[in-house]
């Protein structure tokens, strides 16, 4: 089942193989046993494109949920010695991964035992791996509303417009939307909740960005501000430093800065393991004390 689980995800026998340290020979023998016992065809090919059958679908869900069950007994035998081991599967927003380093640190320092693996990935990547239960936990800015999920606010995320230092709109005040839709700006990929909240902004103005490049990632956009080819609305933490050593400057913008916040997410009617319990006690222990976390 768990070399059934793996090929299941990757969608091929060679790069399972490879993540399980087997051959892929051996690979395709285990999930051809594993049909055979279940007397159903799991996994087809259409061309050279791997893909669950319906009974493929079915048989994932029970090979997740065994290897949960696996990992919440040992962990459990482990809580009688008063350790927490195991796995932690975290998947985090992309601008999360400036903020959500130093708290795995300080969980590893205090749970050695626990072995995390982290998924770095945009909003939509995210709902779609929470959709298929990928991971134990989920890092998210503003979580969807319909989404089937336990939630826990625990940190602020606020978002701040930025510039280079040099930038004409660098020393005024008092500045609006309609004023920053006459300089170039720098936005996010489509699926981004940053660009959905600056594309937000600028509709409730009545106006629209003069938007000169879409890029990938926080870095890249900051990188761009930074190079003048820009403003844009990014998470105060992720430039932090920047801010600080006068490579940016935060443009006193109405209705900015926008105080969204972080979240803590899983799947609605999941059991936590003890490891994924206790990170989310940590992040809840150190959540702003003045505001309700709901």
């Amino acid at each position: 089942m768990q070399i059934f689980q793996e090929v299941a995800a990757q969608l091929s026998y060679t790069r399972a193989a490879d993540v399980l340290n087997l051959t892929q020979p051996a690979t395709f023998a285990q999930v051809r046993q594993l049909e055979d016992h279940l007397g159903h065809k799991l996994i087809e090919r259409l061309g050279k494109t791997l893909s669950l059958t319906q009974a493929g679908e079915i048989a994932l869900k029970s090979a997740q949920r065994l290897a949960e069950e696996t990992e919440n007994l040992e962990m459990a035998l482990a809580d009688l010695q008063g350790l927490v081991t195991g796995r932690l599967r975290l998947a985090v927003v992309s601008t999360a991964k400036y903020e959500i380093p130093a708290r795995i640190g300080a969980f590893s320092s205090e749970f050695p035992g626990v072995e995390i693996a982290l998924t770095v990935g945009n909003r939509e990547e995210l709902l779609s791996r929470f959709a298929s239960n990928a991971d134990d936990l989920y890092i998210l800015g503003t979580p969807p509303q319909d989404m089937d999920a336990v939630i826990e606010r625990y940190s602020e995320n606020p978002l701040v417009v930025v510039a280079p230092r040099e930038h004409p709109l660098a020393t005024r005040t008092g500045l609006t939307m309609r004023d920053l839709a006459d300089y170039p700006f720098l936005m996010r990929e489509s699926g981004s909740g940053t660009r959905l909240a600056a594309e937000r902004s600028f509709e409730l103005a009545g106006t629209a960005p003069n938007v000169r490049m879409e890029l990938g990632a926080n870095e890249s956009v900051k990188q761009g501000v930074i190079a003048g080819l820009g403003v844009a609305v990014l998470s105060r933490g992720t430039v932090t430093l920047e801010l600080r050593h006068g490579y940016l400057v935060e443009l006193p913008v109405k209705p900015f800065p926008i105080f969204r916040h972080w979240h803590v997410a899983w799947r609605k009617g999941k059991k936590l393991s003890l490891a994924a319990e206790a990170f989310v006690d940590r992040l809840l222990d150190t959540a702003f004390a003045s505001v309700d976390r709901k």
